[in-house]
C-alpha cells in the first residue's frame, strides 16, 4: 500500500502526474470514468517517455517498466482502494470537486490522504466534504509535470502537520523542489501570475500595443521564456478566467476581475491551443498571431 498512488483524471495534468509517480517507482491506480480519457492518457504517457528514451533520460527497459506500474481503472471504488495518497486532477470545477471528494471519502480506506492538484479551489471547502478533513491537502504540481521542478503544498487550517510532512517527502521523492503555502484562493503561483497575464490581456484590449508587441517585451525585457499572452494559451483562457474569478470572490478584490476581452474569447470558445485559436491561431507545430488580433496595415 505504502508504494500505491490513485491518480484521479486522465487530463494532461493528470497524466503527467501518473507519468510522474511511475518514473519514482510508485505504483499508480489511473482513474477516469471515460474509457477512451484513459487510453488517449496512457498513449500520451508512452509517446512521452519514448522522447525521454531519445534524449537518454532512460533506456528502453526503463520505459516499458514505467509504463507497466500504471494501471488504468474506470471503476473509482477500485482506484481509490488500498493506496497511501489520492491525487486528484480533475477538472477545476468547485462543485465537481466536492462531490467527488465526498466519494474518495466513502471509498478510500480512513488512512489515505486526499490531495488535490487544484490551482486555486480551497482546500478547506474540500476537506469539508469529507470526514478526514485533517488528511485533505493541496499538491500543486506545474505543466508540463515530469519536467517543472515546482509543487506547491497547499495547507489548510485542518490539515495535520503529518500529512504537511508526509507530502512534502513524496513531492521530494518524486524529484520536486515542495514549497509550503496557506490555503488562500490563488495559493502564490497563480495569485502572482495571472494578474499579470489579465494585465496583459487588458493592454492588448486598450491598444497599448499589438500581441506579439506585449509578448516579445515581456521575454526580453524581463527574461520570461514565454509571453504571457502565448502562456494565457497554453494554460487555456477558460481555467485562466476561471482562476481569476474564484480569487475575485475568494479575496474580495475587483482587481482580479478577468479582462472582458478574456471573458468574450472564453464565450466564443476561442480557448487557446487546445482549441487551436487563442491569442495565437495554431497549426500542428506552427503559430502565428490570429488574425483576430493581426496588425492592420
Amino acid at each position: 500500500m505504502e508504494h500505491n498512488i490513485a491518480v484521479i483524471g486522465a487530463g494532461t495534468m493528470g497524466n503527467g502526474i501518473a507519468h510522474t509517480f511511475a518514473m519514482s517507482g510508485y505504483q499508480v491506480q489511473f482513474y477516469d470514468l471515460d474509457q477512451s480519457s484513459l487510453d488517449k492518457a496512457m498513449t500520451t504517457i508512452a509517446h512521452n517517455l519514448e522522447r525521454q528514451v531519445v534524449k537518454n533520460i532512460i533506456n528502453e527497459s526503463q520505459k516499458f517498466e514505467i509504463l507497466s506500474r500504471n494501471q488504468p481503472i474506470n471503476d473509482l471504488e477500485r482506484a481509490v482502494s488500498n493506496v497511501l495518497m489520492v491525487v486528484e486532477a480533475i477538472t477545476e470545477n468547485e462543485t465537481i470537486k466536492l462531490e467527488l471528494y465526498r466519494q474518495l471519502d466513502k471509498y478510500s480506506n480512513e488512512s489515505t490522504i486526499l490531495a488535490s492538484n487544484t490551482s486555486s479551489i480551497s482546500i478547506e471547502k474540500l476537506a469539508a466534504a469529507t470526514n478526514r478533513p485533517d488528511k485533505v491537502i493541496g499538491m500543486h504540481f506545474m505543466n508540463p509535470v515530469p519536467v517543472m521542478k515546482l509543487v506547491e503544498v497547499v495547507k489548510s487550517i485542518t490539515t495535520s502537520t503529518l500529512v504537511v510532512a508526509n507530502v512534502t517527502k513524496i513531492a521530494i521523492k518524486l524529484g520536486k523542489t515542495p514549497v509550503l503555502v496557506n490555503d488562500y484562493a490563488g495559493f502564490i503561483a497563480n495569485r502572482v501570475l495571472m494578474p499579470m497575464i489579465n494585465e496583459a490581456i487588458h493592454a492588448l484590449h486598450e491598444g497599448v500595443s499589438d500581441v506579439e508587441g506585449i509578448d516579445t517585451i515581456m521575454k526580453l525585457g524581463m527574461a520570461h521564456p514565454m509571453g504571457p499572452l502565448q502562456l494565457a494559451d497554453f494554460i487555456g483562457l477558460d481555467v485562466c478566467h476561471s482562476i481569476l474569478k474564484i480569487m475575485e470572490e475568494g479575496l474580495g478584490q475587483p482587481k482580479y476581475s478577468p479582462c472582458p476581452l478574456l471573458s468574450n474569447m472564453v464565450t466564443a470558445k476561442m480557448l487557446g491551443r487546445k482549441t487551436g485559436e487563442g491569442f495565437y491561431k495554431y497549426d500542428g507545430k506552427n503559430m502565428e498571431v490570429s488574425p483576430i488580433f493581426a496588425p492592420r496595415n
